[in-house]
C-alpha cells in the first residue's frame, strides 16, 4: 500500500478545511448553536424532562449527530467531485495510486473534519445546556463509526454526481428528513405504536438511540442492536464502493 499517497490526499484534504474554516467549521457550529439556544435554552426549560433527562440535555446527542451526518456526507462528497468538475483528478490517476488508497485518503479526512466538528459541537453545548456523558469511550466509537460510514457514503454519492445538484440532492432530500424524523429532538416512545413501529425502518433511529445512550444511559432500541446497524451500515458502504472500483469503474472528469 502507498502511504505516502493516503498520507499526500488526507494532508491536501484538511488543508483545504484550514483554508476554509468559516464554512466548514464555524459555520456548522454556528448553525447547530441556534438550535441550542432555541430548543435547549429558551422552549426547553418549559419543557418537562424526558426519561429522566432535561430536553435541553436531551436533544444534545441528536444535535450533534445531525450535524455529523451531513458533514460526512459533504465533506466526503465535495472532496471527491471537485477535482472531477475542475479536471484535477487526472493528476490523480496519473500517480500510481490504486483505489483503495484513493478511497483512504479522501474517506479518513472527512471522516476526520467530521469527528472534529462534532467535538467542537460538543463542547459548545456546554455553554447553552448542562449534560453528563455516561460512556465517553462508546461515545467515541459511535462519532467514529457514524463519521466513517457516511464519509463512504458521501464519497459514493460524490463519485455518482455529476453536477452540485445531485451532490446536494441526497444529503438534502434524504439524509436531513430521516435524522429529523429519527428522533434527533424527541424519543420515539412518545409516538403512537403504529408510528412507532413505522420509525424503526428509519436507520438512523438506531444511530441516534445509541449515541444517546453513550450519554445518559438510555436508548429507544437495544444498544446492541444500535451497535449491529451501524456495524452493518459500515459494511455496506465499504461493499459498495469495493463493488463500485471492482466492477471496472474509472473517476474521470
Amino acid at each position: 500500500m502507498n502511504i505516502y499517497a493516503i498520507r499526500a490526499i488526507y494532508l491536501f484534504e484538511m488543508a483545504r478545511t484550514w483554508r476554509t474554516l468559516l464554512q466548514s467549521i464555524v459555520s456548522p457550529v454556528i448553525s447547530t448553536s441556534l438550535y441550542f439556544v432555541v430548543f435547549g435554552a429558551a422552549i426547553g426549560s418549559h419543557m418537562n424532562g424526558i426519561d429522566g433527562v432535561s430536553y435541553g440535555a436531551f436533544i444534545v446527542p441528536g444535535l450533534i449527530m445531525l450535524s455529523l451526518l451531513t458533514q460526512s456526507i459533504s465533506n466526503a462528497s465535495f472532496g471527491i467531485y471537485f477535482p472531477k468538475f475542475v479536471g484535477t483528478i487526472y493528476e490523480i490517476l496519473s500517480a500510481p495510486v490504486s483505489p483503495l488508497e484513493i478511497v483512504a485518503g479522501y474517506v479518513g479526512a472527512a471522516a476526520s473534519k467530521s469527528i472534529i466538528l462534532g467535538l467542537i459541537i460538543l463542547a459548545t453545548a456546554r455553554l447553552f445546556v448542562s449534560f453528563q456523558i455516561e460512556h465517553p469511550l462508546w461515545m467515541l466509537a459511535f462519532l467514529l463509526l457514524t463519521a466513517l460510514t457516511f464519509s463512504l457514503f458521501g464519497f459514493i454519492i460524490g463519485i455518482w454526481a455529476d453536477n452540485f445538484e445531485k451532490l446536494q440532492l441526497v444529503p438534502l432530500l434524504i439524509v436531513t428528513p430521516l435524522t429529523f424524523l429519527g428522533g434527533s429532538f424527541y424519543s420515539i416512545h412518545m409516538l403512537p405504536p403504529f408510528w412507532q413501529k413505522v420509525t424503526l425502518v428509519n436507520p438512523v433511529v438506531y444511530l441516534i438511540s445509541g449515541f444517546r445512550w453513550s450519554f445518559y444511559g438510555v436508548a429507544d432500541v437495544s444498544v446492541g442492536v444500535s451497535v449491529g446497524m451501524t456495524l452493518v451500515f459500515l459494511a455496506s458502504c465499504l461493499a459498495a464502493v469495493w463493488w463500485i472500483f471492482r466492477s471496472g469503474y474509472r473517476l474521470k472528469a
